[in-house]
């Protein structure tokens, strides 16, 4: 693309447990993810367990996208993102597939 306004999507890939256990080092990584500038992408493909927690760290990231007027797409849900988000009625919320 030639748009010097185009910035690629950042990419952050979330591997293994997405729980209250790592919370804290999980928001400081996608707080680093925004502040790289662009779009977001945060790849749940790798996620093993997913919890109230995790589900909050989400949401949050959904309000900082907004916030900084930019695009956060969840991508690659795992069955257990899907499994919660299925439990919850998340789906439409959080952009999970249909």
């Amino acid at each position: 693309m030639n748009d010097p306004t185009f910035a690629p999507a950042q990419v952050l890939r979330i591997e293994g447990e997405m729980t209250i256990y790592r919370a804290v080092e999980l928001w400081s990584a996608i707080r680093r993810t925004f502040e790289t500038g662009g779009d977001v992408e945060l790849d749940l493909s790798e996620v093993s367990e997913l919890d109230s927690s995790g589900v909050q760290l989400l949401i949050a990231a959904q309000q900082r996208a907004r916030a900084a007027q930019r695009e956060l797409r969840l991508v690659g849900h795992s069955p257990a993102v899907l499994e919660v988000f299925e439990t919850l009625g998340l789906a439409a919320l959080l952009g999970a597939p249909a």
